[in-house]
């Protein structure tokens, strides 16, 4: 394995005050939070954290101040991406700086690049930062696939290229990417529902927004496949399935955060485009949060 992160990665919410500014009072709660409930790497200024609205220099801010909160209890990873190679660089170099130890990069986003182009843009980022790089697949954002042969190849021609978040729900692409890279590239699912099926294929774990909520129950249902108790891992995936599905039911983050601050951990403000849940909404997915507490309790 090229970079061990774990086995859940959890990419973390931005908290945010009611006039819009970082909450770090919140932020604080939320890390040690996240810590307690079976994160074994935080990402750091990913989508989950809002990016799209935060500026470069919050993205710092934040990922400075939650890697003093950490003191090495786990790894921290930084949104490091951007549709501008030249930006995604500088902002690599940045994370290098900061301490980060590891980046996540998405397939620039908008511009629609060739596969020819996302090698070019990756490449030249593993050339300028001596940093382990998670490529980021995510068509339903970008607008484009990277295939499983440019990922290969990238993977075959940089070292430091060491994993893969798969935001694609064509399981096909998990076979042809076991298939095609190298043996110690990892594969992070990107979608929770999807967690359990991804892992049955040569997934090593997941870049997840339900670890948030359910970040134990996801590591015991982890632990649970790779000893070899299917049974026991599906019955889990089944028990958390209507809360992964309800935590999509609206842009992410805004459900996660609607579901943090049923805890009690966070407020759950976003910044525009996003809006909060309205009531109806509320009402449904805290409904199947309270479902959830339930089923803990019964199962303990």
């Amino acid at each position: 394995m090229r970079y061990n992160a774990g086995s859940i990665i959890t990419a973390m919410i931005t908290p945010f005050n009611k006039d819009l500014s970082i909450d770090y009072q919140g932020l604080e709660k939320l890390v040690n939070h996240l810590i307690e409930t079976g994160s074994d790497s935080i990402l750091v200024a990913g989508t989950t954290g809002e990016t799209p609205t935060l500026s470069h220099d919050e993205e710092y801010e934040l990922f400075a101040f939650v890697k003093k909160i950490v003191n090495g209890r786990v790894k921290l990873i930084m949104g490091a991406g951007s549709n501008s190679t030249r930006t995604a660089i500088e902002s690599s170099i940045k994370a290098k700086e900061l301490g980060a130890d590891a980046l996540l990069s998405v397939v620039p986003y908008y511009n629609k690049p060739s596969q020819k182009g996302m090698y070019a843009h990756f490449s030249s980022i593993a050339q300028e930062v001596d940093l382990p790089v998670i490529l980021y697949n995510i068509p339903g954002r970008t607008g484009v696939n990277m295939q499983p042969a440019t990922v290969a190849k990238l993977a075959e021609d940089y070292s430091n290229i060491a994993a893969l978040k798969q935001s694609n729900s064509d399981l096909d692409l998990i076979s042809d990417l076991k298939k095609l890279c190298p043996s110690d590239f990892s594969i992070y699912c990107g979608d929770d529902s999807l967690t359990l099926p991804m892992m049955s294929l040569g997934a090593n774990g997941v870049i997840s927004v339900a670890s948030h909520i359910a970040g134990n129950e996801m590591k015991k249902m982890i632990s649970a496949f790779k000893n070899g108790n299917n049974e026991e891992a599906l019955k889990i995936h089944l028990s958390l399935y209507p809360l992964f599905r309800k935590l999509f039911m609206a842009p992410n983050p805004v459900p996660v955060k609607a579901a943090l601050n049923y805890m009690g951990i966070i407020n759950d403000y976003v910044r525009k485009p996003l809006v909060e849940l309205d009531a109806q909404e509320k009402d449904e997915l805290f409904a199947v949060l309270s479902n959830y507490v339930k089923e803990k309790v019964q199962n303990k």
